[in-house]
């Protein structure tokens, strides 16, 4: 079958959600816990932290693979991180019920971001080749899945073996902003005619001690308040000291308009805009006035052709360190100018911590369900107003409200900066109920 012809504004809508996270495997049980506020951050038990400032993160604790489709090869060959995709890939395309109406594998594709991949298995290797960091590197005793652990596209490729899809496999790594790239780009292959269903988001398993070790070195992390971790991540509260490092993995099935309702599906919500910009500016560090991410925000507001005052809720970036907070809450006002004061801005990773590429996809997971309850889930651990960060951040728990589009941002070192528009779907107009 040829494939369509390009079309900039073939609509893209979600029909199935998967979530790995802290605080709930499932999306069920993740929506319940964060409309509960309930924190998924604790003391780490799988290594000694005695030499690290940071003790804490938020760690999936209860995940066993041998719950999930996934075969004995995949259980010992692969990371942590690939583990999380099979388990959350499962999820969402049971949820979609593809499986029950069929397709075409040459037009399903995969798009799965990661920002560190298999940090753990590559970690445990080293200390195998080189008799626990004592002796040279011994390429005697590398590991059959060596090639396997190492390479950044294997959640994807693994992903895409499960399900037969033979349309675009691809892996985005930009950081902290991946896993919402991972969604424009998904969303482009499907509107220029490449794939009609696209699985896409992001994973990440980077609670090890390197990788917590390269962000404990740069002091991003908070680490005030190791005796009490469920407290530690406090986006835009003044004493806010840094983020808590996360993991967990958040996919959804994307696909053209015409293809879900040609098969019925039940269509969650519609992505209506992505944007992405970079700020050149430094590694770690953010100007406060928020001029790029602003930029983002109305470039995927653009591509919605959507006005700033008809988003209802924003699902922040709020990662709660010092420069972030004040540079997104100068974003938002620059963005959305007084509807800016006007809408719940909500924050998960003071729920559930940062997950790098994965928090992007498992807030949009959240966002979703946001639009489908048309319920907003709490920042927790708000105690103390800064005049710097003086928006509605929904600190008195979960709240009802009207939501017709959402605003999700996201931003990572290097200055990357990206924001996708996700819409209630009624069936009708581009973006579900603009114009």
């Amino acid at each position: 079958m040829s494939p369509p012809p390009y079309d900039g504004r073939r609509r893209v809508v979600i029909t199935g959600l998967g979530v790995i996270s802290p605080n709930g495997i499932g999306t069920e049980t993740f929506w319940r816990s964060c409309l509960a506020g309930k924190s998924g951050v604790a003391r780490i038990g799988t290594f000694d932290t005695s030499r690290f400032d940071t003790a804490i993160a938020g760690v999936v604790g209860d995940f066993n693979p041998e719950n999930f489709d996934i075969s004995p090869r995949q259980r010992n060959a692969l990371d942590r991180y690939a583990l999380f995709a099979l388990a959350a890939a499962q999820e969402a395309v049971t949820q979609s019920r593809l499986l029950d109406t069929g397709y075409d594998p040459s037009r399903f594709g995969v798009c799965i971001a990661t920002a560190i991949a298999g940090t753990k298995f590559m970690e445990e290797e080293f200390l195998r080749l080189t008799g626990g960091a004592t002796g040279p590197l011994n390429p005697e005793l590398a590991s059959r899945n060596l090639l396997l652990g190492a390479s950044f596209h294997v959640a994807a490729s693994e992903v895409a073996r499960k399900y037969s899809a033979r349309g675009p496999v691809q892996t985005l790594a930009t950081g902290c902003t991946a896993g919402l790239d991972a969604i424009g780009q998904a969303c482009d292959l499907i509107r220029c005619g490449d794939a009609d269903v696209m699985v896409a988001g992001a994973t990440e398993a980077p609670i090890t001690p390197i990788a917590l070790a390269a962000f404990d070195i740069v002091g991003a992390l908070a680490s005030d308040r190791n005796g009490t971790p469920e407290t530690a991540s406090r986006p835009y509260d003044k004493t806010r000291a840094g983020f808590v490092l996360g993991e967990g993995c958040g996919l959804l099935v994307l696909e053209s308009l015409e293809h879900a309702q040609a098969r019925g599906a039940t269509i969650l919500a519609e992505v209506a805009g992505f944007g992405s910009t970079c700020n050149a500016y430094h590694m770690t560090n953010l100007a406060p006035e928020g001029a790029d991410l602003h930029r983002a925000m109305k470039l995927a507001l653009a591509d919605a052709g959507l006005e700033p005052e008809r988003i209802d809720h924003v699902n922040a970036h709020g990662s709660s360190t010092p420069q972030n907070d004040v540079n997104e809450t100068n974003a938002l006002k620059k963005t959305l100018g007084r509807r800016a004061y006007e809408i719940p801005v909500c924050s998960l990773k003071s729920i559930v911590g940062h997950a790098l590429a994965a928090a992007n996809t498992i807030e949009l997971v959240a966002s979703v369900l946001a639009v489908q309850h048309q319920e907003v889930p709490p920042t927790i651990n708000h105690q103390v107003p800064d005049p710097d960060c003086d928006l509605d951040y929904v600190t008195e728990g979960a709240r009802k409200a009207r939501i017709d589009y959402v605003l999700k941002d996201a931003s990572g070192f290097s200055g990357i900066h990206s924001a996708v528009i996700l819409a209630r779907f009624d069936g009708h107009q581009q973006g579900g109920l603009q114009q």
